[in-house]
């Protein structure tokens, strides 16, 4: 059955990584998180990524919060957040500390194979070192390493794990075939064994930075074509006719990737004299898009005689894409974070997220059911089914009289709202 395997970190990258391989061969999900432990062992994911009846197809998959339980295996996972801190810098402390706990685990002829987003040579020059200082074993001697980059999209049931062609790499070339193989066991969309460890982490950071930047560019094309009277979604609906025009949207640009990946690889090129500028001119617009839609609805709201301070605005949805419970760098709450400070009063609506959850993220107690007719504006911020489905009548009952109806993505007809992108 081959080497045994453990994952480290059991959120919406590991868990269905572990369940996939723990369908067929014996595996070690490990979390730091003991109440995540508990809940998948009694077979739930609160993520809502892995159905529970799927989870207990994973036969073969035990949950574990205890690193003593890592010894048992000899092929490790790592897929633990790499997040920006308040100035924007990577933060690789959740990656260095996973790292320095598999160290004091490592045996002779292990292999560790990081998942998380890093800028390129992360792996070997941040990594490396503290599997090899905690372990006292000398790499590409005693213990080896590989890179296979997530492409993981939270909330999507079309584009799984094992349908998505997966980039491998390994830190000698006998040991990239064996990464390969790996997870040529479980991707049936095949994978895709990169030249060098630097190489596939180069790969994964601008998949992101490309879309970033694709995002940045509609979301001026939006601000420009506002300031003309031109509907941003019908001129590119037009400019689609095209065979080869990217179908690109305009809005909040947030999550555990688009928004991040960018910032660690201008940090890189920075570090080597470089200093990045079209990433960080599509970063700047995409940052700024929270504070653009708030300052757009208190210009609505002026228009109409609404008094501004001391308004109520209701904001439909939080998390950072539609129909998931994820509220990973969500920019929905810079636009809450901007509406405050022009002194409005704003309650937030999410049928997805656990509202202990959000309260401690971010501070705020969700509304489970908003007061009909009571909001001077109400904004469409994530396009949530259950959004779509109860209509843009139903939505714009929630407002007074007057009210501004700011439909940020597009769900419905130019004539159902007030204010779009």
């Amino acid at each position: 059955m081959g080497k045994n395997i453990a994952v480290i970190g059991l959120g919406y990258v590991g868990l269905p990584l572990a369940v996939e391989f723990g369908k067929n061969r014996s595996v070690i999900g490990f979390d730091i998180n003991a109440s995540r432990i508990d809940a998948l062992r009694l077979g739930h994911d609160a993520t809502l990524e892995v159905a529970n009846d799927e989870l207990a197809t994973a036969d073969q998959l035990a949950f574990t919060s205890d690193p003593a339980d890592l010894a048992a295996a000899s092929i490790y996972i790592v897929t633990v957040p790499t997040p920006i801190n308040a100035h924007k810098r990577p933060d690789l402390t959740p990656l260095l500390k996973a790292s320095e706990m598999l160290g004091c685990v490592l045996k002779h002829g292990d292999i560790v194979i990081y998942e998380s987003t890093v800028y390129p040579g992360a792996t070997e020059e941040d990594c490396v070192p503290v599997l090899e200082r905690a372990s006292g074993l000398t790499f590409n001697v005693d213990f080896f390493a590989g890179y296979s980059p997530e492409r993981i999209n939270p909330g999507d049931k079309a584009h799984r794990l094992p349908d998505i062609c997966k980039v491998t790499s390994g830190s000698t070339p006998e040991i990239a075939e064996e990464v390969d193989q790996l997870y040529g066991s479980i991707i049936t969309a095949g994978t895709y064994k990169a030249e060098s460890i630097g190489i596939a982490e180069a790969a994964k950071v601008i998949e992101n930075t490309q879309r970033d930047l694709n995002i940045a560019l509609v979301n001026e094309l939006a601000m420009i074509f506002n300031r003309m009277g031109i509907d941003t979604n019908a001129v590119l609906k037009a400019a689609g006719t095209k065979w080869n025009f990217l179908p690109f949207q305009p809005g909040l640009v947030g999550g555990h990737c688009i928004g991040v990946d960018p910032y660690y690889l201008t940090h890189k090129a920075e570090a080597i004299g470089y200093h990045p500028q079209i990433i960080l001119a599509g970063r700047r617009i995409n940052d700024g898009m929270g504070a653009y839609v708030a300052s757009q609805l208190v210009k609505a709201m002026l228009k109409r005689r609404l008094q501004v301070d001391g308004a109520r605005v209701l904001i439909l949805g939080l998390t950072f894409k539609e129909n998931c419970p994820d509220l990973r760098n969500t920019r929905v709450i810079d636009v809450i974070a901007e509406l405050r400070e022009y002194g409005v009063h704003v309650d937030v609506h999410d049928p997805w997220v656990d509202a202990a959850d959000v309260q401690q993220e971010y501070g705020l107690a969700l509304v489970t059911t908003p007061e009909p007719a009571a909001y001077d504006g109400v904004i469409l911020a994530v396009a949530h089914d259950s959004y779509r489905e109860a209509g843009a009548a139903a939505l714009r009952g929630y407002g007074s009289p007057g009210h501004v109806f700011c439909d940020l993505k597009s769900v419905f007809g130019r004539e159902e709202s007030d204010l779009r992108l």
